[in-house]
Order: C-alpha cells, then structure tokens, then sequence
C-alpha cells in the first residue's frame, strides 16, 4: 500500500522503493493478488526498475490466477508491460486465464491487456482473436485511447482483425472530434501498418487532421504522412498543410521523422522542394544517428523525387565510411 501510495500521487523516491523491494519479497509468500497488482502497478507506474521483485512476484501471480479479478489481470500485464520486464510464463498463463474471464473485462481491461501482449512482443494469436470479438461488442464503452491502443497493438503484432478494424473506423468516423490528434496518428499509423484498407476514415481523418496540426508533435506529423503513403490514400490538400507544419518544426524531428516524411512525399509522388531542401540540411545535421534503414530509404526518397541534395549524398557517403572504419577497428 506505501509503494502504491506513492505512485499513485507521482512521487519516487528510489531509496524508499528499493528498500520497500527487499521488504516485499521478505514477505512475499502473503501477498494476495491485490497485493501482487498493486506492487507491480506502483513500480512501473514510477519507472523504477526491481527485476527481483518482479520475478517472485510473476511466479507468484501464476500461482494464485485462479484468484485475480479481469482488472487485477489487465493492471498486471500492463505493469510488465510498461516496465518492459520480460515474463513469458506469465504472459502464457494469463493468456489462458484471461480467455476463461472474457465477459467480466471492460474495455479500458480488454485495451490495456492486448496493449501489454503487444508491447512486451508476446505473442497469443487465439487471445487476440477472442478480444477481438469481444471488442467489437463493447466498442461503444470504449474511449478514444483505448480505440487507438487496441489498433497500434493488432497492428504492432501484426494479428490481423478486419471486422474488428472495420467497426472502429464507423465508430472513429462518427466521433472524430473526441479523438486527440496523437490518437489520429496512431490510428492512421495501424490501419497503414496493417494494410487494412478504410478511405472513408482517410478521408475523414485528412481534414481533421489539417485542423489539427498545431497540436501534432515531429513523430505525430511523420507517422501521419507515412500512413497516407503507404496506403496509397491521397491527399493533396493534406500534404500540402504538413509540408509548411514540418518546415516549421524540422529542428524537432529525429533521424526517423526525417527519413519516414521524404520517403512518405516521394512514395505519394506530392512534390515539396523547399521541404526537401530543408529536410537535407536536417539529415545532414544529424546524420550520423540514421541506422542504415533510414539513410537507405532517405536517400531512396530523394532519388525517387528527382530531388537534387549533392550535400546530404556527400555526408552519407562520409558517415557510411566513418562507420565501417569503426566497425573494422572494433572487430
């Protein structure tokens, strides 16, 4: 209850979680599965990382699953999740118990659970499936982020779900202005990611997205713009807005922003010179944090376009060369 206290009102201190670690797993054999939820929970809840604790306690939620409620199931994997702790014991024994408790979720349960498969990269391919369906009966209880996480974790895991993904996009469409511009990027992103095809919410999303573009982030823009891409989807009129939003903000995107916007603008075929020609002095900037996929797909882009940027060649040539002397030193 300390440690969940104090999670709760976003206060960390190290020294006392540290010490409330060794405590806990003293007395770990009391622990119910309130108790195993609620510690799990205030850990990551605060980032703060006790990969002992989290091992007894796994072991000792697969022992006592038989007790845990659909909320306790949810909160759990959702702590694992989010601390990126590793447990595929757990995660293996929840996915059944959770399939045995499927009426008693609610939606933020079902979102949060699916959430968490997803981001620890766990996979159960039968526990998508019966989430799925269920979802699809309660998407009217859901909210707009637990709409948008239950789509980034199909589509992160690649678990295709096209009745599921067809619902959302009526329910998205109808209920746009309740959906945060992070959440429409996400959303884009999955049905792009996914390959499941929805123009009328492209569409849709295209004009609220326009309006929205103040409160869109550097990943926010970049992922927008790739999922338009690599849907195939146009959208003149939005290319257009992202492409004087993104001049703008350029000196907040990363590597990856960078590459994902030229290679999405080149891919739609939407030419954008002065982007192009301010993206390349960016890449340049920083070229020396694109992974071998991103100068790949930069340089890709700009050759696609047609786009001359003999600066940006020239630095990827140097940095290609300063990498493999490293890496022969190294070796």
């Amino acid at each position: 209850n300390t440690v969940w206290a104090y999670a709760t009102v976003g206060h960390i201190s190290p020294e006392l979680f540290d010490a409330l670690s060794n405590k806990a797993l003293e007395k770990i054999d009391t622990f119910n599965s309130q108790d195993v939820t609620n510690t799990v929970w205030a850990y990551a809840r605060v980032g703060h990382l006790s990969p002992k604790l989290f091992d007894a306690l796994s072991h000792k939620a697969i022992k006592r699953l038989n007790t845990f409620k659909s909320q306790e199931i949810a909160n759990t994997l959702w702590a694992y999740a989010t601390a990126g702790h590793s447990s595929p014991e757990l995660f293996d024994a929840i996915s059944l118990k959770a399939l045995e408790k499927l009426d008693t979720f609610n939606s933020q349960g079902l979102a949060n659970t699916i959430w968490a498969y997803a981001k620890i990269g766990h996979s159960s391919p039968k526990l998508f499936d019966a989430f799925s369906n269920k979802a699809i009966e309660k998407l009217d209880t859901f909210n707009s982020q637990g709409i948008a996480n239950t789509l980034w974790a199909y589509a992160k895991v690649g678990h295709s779900s096209p009745e599921l993904f067809n619902a959302i996009s009526l329910k998205a469409i109808k209920n746009l202005n309740t959906i945060n511009s992070q959440e429409l990027s996400n959303m884009l992103w999955a049905y792009a990611k996914i390959e499941h095809s929805s123009p009328e919410l492209f569409d849709a999303v295209s004009h609220k997205v326009i309006q929205k573009l103040d409160t869109m982030n550097s990943q926010a823009i970049s992922n927008t713009i790739w999922a338009y891409a690599k849907a195939k989807h146009s959208a003149p009129e939005l290319f257009d807005a992202i492409s004087h939003k993104a001049m703008k903000k350029l000196d907040t995107f990363n590597s990856q922003s960078i590459s994902n916007t030229v290679w999405a603008y080149a891919k739609a075929g939407h030419t954008a010179p002065e982007l192009f020609d301010a993206a390349s002095q960016s890449a340049i900037e920083q070229i020396n944090a694109f992974n071998s996929q991103a100068i790949s797909n930069t340089v890709w882009a700009y050759t696609k376009a047609g786009h001359p940027a003999p600066k940006l060649f020239n630095a990827v040539v140097e940095s290609n060369a300063i990498k493999k002397r490293m890496e022969e030193e190294s070796s």
